[in-house]
């Protein structure tokens, strides 16, 4: 985001200085944001630039957590799960456009304009283009339909920021309501907290949903406010030293965090390396090792032989995740000792999107196969 954030300190002061809002990836004239037809709570105007990259307006300048994911999502056509798989720079790039005035449409530096204060912002996204290939059109479709947003209604959105209550909260993570919850944490970090508590749920599919959907709320988080997710992760890796937490929902969520996150968050990712020497929460480590080398392979720095001693778990989750990690990383060395376990057909419960489900050891070792052949 860095490398496309505009930098103001230099500009000369002065309304004569507002100038026109263009994207900070082509240079272009932007569009004034337009209300999309298809309403969520605390939603934010949005809009494209020819290049491709997309934007949402926070009219406060201090919600860029919340114009971050409506900017994403927007950008992979209102497709959560696509937005939440996707990662910065490997998949697209973000920028952010200070001072800017929607009722004028224009940038002003000075932050007063025609006598009013002016604090809003731009977040962008601009997907790589294999990405936009699959999303343009359906962005587009969406704007078309569009109405330009004013002052006024983006006023009322702000005020419709919606509270909740702890139960509602709970409902929601028991039937998986995901896009609705990070609809609230885009407007209310408070929402992390409640969701924090459910980490000692009783049930298991309760904690497992509870712990990705924390994940990505991180993620949100994150970007306006990264201190909140590293207390989060400190508390979580700390509690792991008393099995009377770590059993609960402590060690899947850290994985969660990473994974979502994994440029800023990979530092504790050594953490989960240690665990992998108690044996009570090793398939969870793995699992959490796991996630992690869905996303960013190339930040699991560990050689091979690292993992394959855990091929003879006791635990079949153990065999099975560390067969997991194995492949992603691409492990070729390990094939032969993967070979090994083609024929081991233990059970254990794996966590899918929102369901736990019965796989079998070689399953996931297949899986792994295939990956180090170029199968899959």
């Amino acid at each position: 985001m860095n490398n496309f954030r505009y930098s103001m300190q230099n500009e000369p002061r002065g309304k004569e200085l507002a100038r026109i809002a263009t994207c900070p990836f082509c240079g272009l004239p932007l569009e004034r944001p337009k209300e999309l037809d298809i309403k969520r709570p605390g939603d934010m105007p949005v809009g494209s630039c020819v290049c491709g990259a997309v934007y949402a307006h926070d009219a406060t300048g201090h919600n860029l957590g919340a114009a971050f994911a409506e900017a994403l999502v927007f950008a992979a056509n209102m497709d959560w799960d696509l937005a939440w798989n996707l990662l910065p720079e490997e998949d697209y790039q973000d920028g952010l456009v200070k001072d800017y005035d929607l009722e004028s449409n224009l940038i002003v530096p000075g932050g007063t304009y025609e006598g009013r204060r002016v604090n809003g912002a731009l977040y962008f996204i601009r997907m790589h283009n294999e990405i936009q290939e699959a999303t343009a059109e359906g962005v587009q479709r969406k704007l078309e339909n569009a109405k330009p947003a004013t002052p006024a209604s983006t006023s009322a959105g702000l005020s419709s920021e919606k509270a909740f209550n702890r139960k509602q909260i709970e409902d929601m993570v028991r039937d998986y309501q995901v896009e609705s919850l990070l609809s609230i944490a885009s407007q209310d970090k408070r929402v992390l907290r409640e969701l924090q508590r459910l980490l000692y749920s009783g049930d298991e599919l309760m904690r497992m949903r509870n712990a990705e959907i924390i994940g990505k709320v991180s993620a949100i988080i994150a970007k306006s406010n990264p201190g909140t997710i590293s207390r989060l992760l400190q508390k979580l890796v700390s509690s792991v030293s008393d099995y009377g937490t770590s059993v609960w929902g402590a060690i899947d969520t850290a994985g969660e965090i990473i994974s979502t996150s994994p440029n800023l968050f990979i530092g504790y990712l050594p953490t989960l390396y240690q665990l992998l020497e108690e044996e009570v929460v090793r398939h969870k480590a793995m699992r959490a090792i796991g996630k992690v080398a869905a996303k960013r392979p190339d930040l699991v720095q560990k050689p091979f032989f690292f993992f394959t001693p855990f091929l003879a778990d006791r635990h079949p989750a153990t065999r099975a995740y560390s067969a997991l990690v194995l492949g992603l990383i691409g492990a070729t060395a390990a094939k032969a000792d993967l070979e090994k376990l083609t024929s081991d057909k233990q059970e254990f419960d794996d966590y899918e999107q929102g369901n736990i489900i019965k796989r079998t050891v070689c399953q996931l070792v297949e899986e792994a196969l295939a990956k180090l052949t170029g199968q899959k």
